[in-house]
């Protein structure tokens, strides 16, 4: 059996799940894990029996592939790096902090002949999984993403850190055109966004409404969707889903089955079987630059509405 050689670069609150479930998988080896926290770096790399690098250049030049899960003000430069040195990568979401640099990552990409994949994780969800295999024609979607505070992903708007995930989620479901977004946000504590709401409109009729909070005194990830004589309702946290269709003159109930499973475990092991065979990923990075561009743009409306740019 093959194993791909493995790294991590930033081992913090999401890259230590990277480097603890590499280190688990038949078909990886996890050769070190890269952060620049002296301290951090060597507890997670003796967790995980590789080997520590503060220079994550070092950790390259071991490996053939790496998970970027730092900062993303930082994942351009990083994945930039990774890609001129010909490895495959999985960058965490959001791709980048700017779109331009999302395309120009896919160009690099493309010229060395790398995978990039893009972490957006609930792709992975089982429960999503199985969801979407009951979709047909989704007219209306509300999804509610409501976080208590962490200032992990606070160097970026709320759109960017969390709304991105049910972005994308949302543009794998409906597979059709934008043709309007309308959005309110507001800055809690930071200057940018910490609670949002945005209404997408596609050229195929189907509405979206979103709300994300990073301030929230609870958590709660869910999605309804609505489409003739069906209409489902999923808890992404719980990976729970109960499906409610019309049957002659009543409503159905049932319980949407799936096994439950890890959904970074999921992801991961696609990324491996996708560098294997060469694959193209279940989120590429085309799919990533997507759903930053309507982020992107939600975000800004936003910051004009709020600052009057």
């Amino acid at each position: 059996m093959k194993q791909v050689k493995v790294g991590v670069i930033g081992v913090g609150h999401l890259g230590q799940h990277h480097a603890r479930i590499y280190s688990l998988l038949k078909n990886a080896r996890l050769v070190g894990v890269a952060d620049i926290r002296r301290k951090k770096v060597q507890e997670i790399a003796q967790k995980c029996q590789c080997e520590p690098f503060r220079d994550y250049r070092k950790l390259l030049k071991k490996i053939e592939a790496v998970s970027i899960a730092a900062p993303t003000t930082l994942h351009y430069k990083l994945a930039r790096e990774v890609l001129r040195a010909g490895k495959d990568v999985l960058i965490e979401k959001p791709i980048t902090s700017e779109v331009w640099q999302a395309q120009e990552l896919l160009e690099l990409a493309k010229e060395r002949g790398c995978i990039v994949q893009v972490g957006h994780i609930e792709r992975f969800n089982p429960a999503i999984i199985s969801f979407q295999k009951i979709l047909t024609e989704p007219k209306f979607i509300e999804v509610h993403r409501l976080c208590k505070y962490n200032p992990r992903g606070t160097d970026v708007s709320v759109v960017l850190d969390l709304m991105i995930h049910d972005i994308d989620i949302i543009l794998n479901m409906v597979r059709s055109k934008i043709s309007s977004t309308d959005a309110v946000g507001v800055g809690v504590i930071h200057k940018t966004a910490d609670i949002a709401n945005a209404r997408i409109r596609f050229e195929n009729g189907c509405v979206a409404n979103v709300t994300t909070s990073r301030v929230s005194p609870s958590n709660m990830r869910k999605i309804r969707v609505f489409q003739p004589n069906t209409y489902i309702s999923l808890d992404y946290e719980k990976q729970q889903g109960v499906l409610y269709q019309k049957k002659l003159f009543r409503i159905a109930k049932r319980v949407i089955p799936f096994e439950k499973a890890e959904p970074l475990r999921l992801e991961l092991e696609s990324f491996i079987d996708c560098i294997i065979h060469r694959l193209d990923p279940v989120v590429s990075g085309e799919h990533g630059k997507q759903a930053l561009e309507v982020a992107v743009k939600i975000a800004e409306q936003i910051e004009k509405g709020q600052y009057g740019e």
